[in-house]
């Protein structure tokens, strides 16, 4: 388990209040400017809930549906990319994803090449309507659950934890994930996709609408696990701890026999090198699975009795 530090939290804004002092009403006399005072209201209880990522972290070790439908639809319109370019912007909604890849100057400059003409909006939004029936078929492919979800989620639950889940994927996609992972044992109690909110990661408001659905606040009694940068900052902007999950996820990029064919300095490499990417987005945590979580989560409930916020 790989720790981010800790540093001080700074204090709550101040704010004058002019009853603070003297106790008077607010029409009598003002007390001096200097009269002020620190408030901060501190979390601590349990943690509530955990919202969970998807492909990468309870299922599709490697991240592979995302990006054989992402090559696939740019082949279709004549432009060739790189597994690379297409996990460049994972963990974003699908539409700003496909904006993203289109704006890597490499397929930019192949796009031009072909059409002789740059990527417009409408294009974008032209393969976004393609790739939907890929990304679907590809789902189904690749919905196999990573090793411990179905048991870390069980454990969750005896502890009492409600589980939300965020995804870039669309609802179409999405409701066939949540459909594959039922049947090998996972279903979280809420599900929001990015095509559902005002906008998809880093933006908060699939976090938000999590804790809405769930009935669980303040968002510091949350966790937001995900492998991938996007997943970190959502889970920051939201106010709620953060996980990040390293081998399983974007940036090691590979199945669980390919990872586990590769020497153990190759390995190694791998892992460290997604954990600092995670760990310089500012997540609190960085393990390699989610079978790796609830020591995380122990500490956490620690911090929290202490008064400590994420």
């Amino acid at each position: 388990m790989v720790v981010q530090g800790s540093p001080d939290q700074p204090a709550s804004p101040t704010r004058t209040d002019p009853t603070a002092v003297t106790g008077e009403s607010v029409s009598g006399p003002r007390p001096a400017e200097t009269a002020r005072y620190r408030y901060r209201r501190e979390y601590r209880g349990p943690l509530q809930a955990v919202i969970l990522d998807w492909a990468g972290t309870t299922l599709d070790h490697g991240v592979y549906a995302p990006v054989v439908a992402f090559v696939e639809v740019f082949r279709r319109y004549g432009v060739e990319i790189t597994l690379a370019e297409a996990r460049a912007p994972m963990g974003l909604f699908k539409l700003d994803h496909i904006r993203a890849i289109t704006q890597i100057p490499s397929v930019a400059e192949r796009w031009r090449a072909v059409h002789a003409r740059p990527c417009t909006e409408d294009d974008v939004r032209a393969l976004y309507v393609d790739v939907e029936p890929l990304q679907i078929e590809a789902i189904a492919r690749y919905a196999t659950l990573i090793p411990g979800t179905a048991e870390v989620v069980h454990a969750m639950r005896e502890r009492g934890y409600r589980i939300g889940s965020t995804t870039g994927y669309m609802r179409s996609a999405a409701d066939v994930a949540r459909l594959e992972a039922a049947r090998q044992g996972y279903d979280p109690d809420a599900m929001v996709c990015a095509d559902e909110v005002p906008a998809g990661r880093p933006e908060p408001w699939m976090i938000l609408r999590n804790l809405e659905q769930l009935r669980v606040f303040p968002a510091a009694a949350v966790v937001k696990i995900g492998d991938t940068k996007a997943d970190i900052e959502e889970g920051l902007n939201a106010g709620t701890w953060t996980i990040g999950l390293s081998r399983s996820g974007n940036y090691v990029g590979l199945s669980e026999a390919e990872y586990r064919a590769l020497p153990p300095t190759e390995q190694r490499r791998l892992v460290a090198a997604a954990e600092d990417l995670l760990l310089r987005q500012g997540a609190h945590y960085v393990v390699e699975t989610i079978a790796d979580v609830l020591p995380c989560l122990d500490e956490i409930e620690t911090r929290l009795a202490r008064g400590e916020r994420p």
